[in-house]
């Protein structure tokens, strides 16, 4: 069983505008997924509805099921789903600039009563992210864009996580630290935890991932195993930028 069901969703904007027109995508207990198409797919839309945060840019799944863990989680609020496990990764890394990376990675620890608990996760994202404990003096602020998104993955790996969710975690950084951040979230998901990433970057998205799905226009159109997805010539065409 899928850990993540989506099942025919419909996500509707101030009760107007249609999103997600009837996406179905299905995430596994451990692997990393690919979800890709051009600007405007419905992607990180589709990323907002599985974190619940679409309420607060009115926008509401009007239709079909998400499904984590085997419960429905369509009733829960943001908070709540973060408890059971999802934490999403908003594009642009937004981490607190004036905070150090401590600091940033103490802000996310509200859930946990054990302190004790709390130092291990810190050390452990210092060995995960050597560069952070490297920039530990550091306001967030003055670090680079490679290690503010190395900085904001950490922070929601302090939830311990079963799904991290990463929407755009390569925009803007440099293709040494492109292929750095997607080396570590392969080891992510080679360390059994569930990634699901949005990434204009398709060609290097894919040949990391284990699965993909290509939207077009709020729709399916593609989905099937990353190198079969590589290897198709229609998404080379329309999405790769030519044929292999």
């Amino acid at each position: 069983m899928a850990l993540l069901s989506l099942n025919n969703i419909e996500v509707v904007y101030d009760r107007v505008f249609l999103a997600v027109k009837g996406v179905s995508i299905e995430v596994p207990a451990a692997g990393l997924v690919a979800l890709l198409g051009a600007n405007g797919a419905g992607k990180s839309t589709i990323l907002k509805a599985i974190s619940g945060l679409l309420t607060p840019e009115r926008g509401e799944v009007t239709r079909g099921e998400i499904t984590f863990d085997g419960a429905d989680v369509l009733a829960l609020n943001a908070p709540d789903r973060v408890r059971r496990g999802v934490v999403h990764v908003l594009e642009g890394r937004r981490v607190f600039g004036h905070l150090t990376p401590a600091e940033n990675l103490l802000a996310a620890t509200s859930m946990h009563r054990d302190r004790t608990r709390v130092g291990v996760l810190m050390e452990h994202m210092f060995t995960l992210f050597p560069r952070l404990a490297d920039r530990a003096g550091a306001k967030a602020g003055y670090l680079s864009g490679g290690e503010q998104q190395m900085l904001a993955i950490a922070r929601a790996l302090m939830t311990e996580p079963t799904l991290l969710m990463l929407d755009e975690p390569t925009a803007g950084l440099a293709p040494r630290m492109v292929e750095q951040v997607f080396r570590q979230l392969r080891g992510l998901a080679e360390a059994r935890i569930a990634v699901l990433m949005v990434e204009q970057n398709a060609r290097a998205a894919l040949s990391v991932s284990d699965r993909g799905y290509v939207l077009a226009e709020g729709k399916n159109r593609f989905a099937g195993p990353a190198r079969a997805l590589l290897d198709e010539p229609r998404v080379a065409e329309a999405f790769l930028g030519g044929r292999r």
